[in-house]
């Protein structure tokens, strides 16, 4: 019979299991500063308020065109995916990606780019700053 001690036997184990929950927290705060430093950059950016753009997402009828990260449902095929809009050089494909533009896109998108399939839905500028805060932050 072996004369092994309790550390032997099972100290190695929770060493392990200790490390890896440590790891595990740290990684997990280092998300959620990332997160929330997103969310802080994007309102500064557009002076929008991204916690109401699902609301407006939703009452606009975008998600019915648009795959949009983090909206449950949003998952339409008609218009281009609304995902890593901060890592884009251009908004619809032709005007330089920056708060104002993608403010003004999204309120009058014709006036932007004429004959585009994007409609003018009566977004007001104050919700285009949300849901461009929304997008920066996602």
């Amino acid at each position: 019979m072996s004369s092994l001690s309790a550390f032997d036997r099972y100290g190695k184990l929770w060493l392990m299991a200790i490390l890896v929950g440590s790891t595990a927290a740290f990684a997990a705060g280092v998300w959620i500063k990332n997160v929330r430093q997103r969310v802080e950059v994007a309102r500064d950016l557009t002076g929008g308020d991204p916690s109401k753009a699902p609301v407006t997402f939703r009452r606009y009828g975008c998600a019915g065109c648009h795959t949009i990260p983090g909206i449950a449902g949003a998952d339409g095929k008609v218009a281009a995916p609304l995902s890593n809009i901060r890592q884009r050089v251009y908004i619809a494909g032709t005007v330089d990606n920056n708060a104002d533009n993608l403010v003004h896109w999204i309120v009058s998108p014709q006036a932007v780019i004429p004959n585009t399939a994007m409609p003018a839905t009566g977004i007001t500028q104050q919700e285009a700053r949300d849901l461009a805060a929304y997008l920066y932050a996602h």
